[in-house]
C-alpha cells in the first residue's frame, strides 16, 4: 500500500476546483452556483491542509480556517438575497437576475 503524498491531494483538490469551475460555468440556478463556489473553496483548504502539514506549519490550516468562516458569510449573504429575490420573482435563474442591472 502507497503512502498519500501532496500530490495525491493535490490532484483530489485540482478535481474539485475543476468540477466547481464547471459548475459555476455551465449551471444557471443561483442555488448550484453557490454550492460550485464552496466547492472551489474547499479545494482550496485542501491544497492548505496537505501543503501546511507536508511542510509542519500551522499557518496554512490557521488560514483555512478563515477561509471556512469566509465561505460561511457568503453562503449565509447570498442566501438571502436569493430567498428576496425569489419572494419578488419567484424564480432562481440567474438569466433572470437583471434586478440590479443599470
Amino acid at each position: 500500500m502507497t503512502p498519500i503524498t501532496p500530490a495525491h491531494y493535490m490532484v483530489l483538490s485540482a478535481a474539485l476546483f475543476i468540477i466547481g469551475v464547471i459548475g459555476v460555468m455551465i449551471r444557471r440556478n443561483i442555488i448550484v452556483i453557490l454550492m460550485s463556489i464552496e466547492l472551489m473553496l474547499n479545494a482550496v483548504n485542501i491544497n492548505l491542509v496537505a501543503f501546511s502539514n507536508q511542510l509542519n506549519n500551522a499557518v496554512g490550516q490557521v488560514f483555512v480556517i478563515f477561509v471556512i468562516c469566509v465561505a460561511a458569510a457568503e453562503a449565509a449573504v447570498g442566501l438571502g438575497i436569493i430567498l428576496a429575490f425569489y419572494r419578488n420573482k419567484e424564480t432562481v435563474n440567474i438569466d433572470e437576475m437583471s434586478l440590479m442591472r443599470w
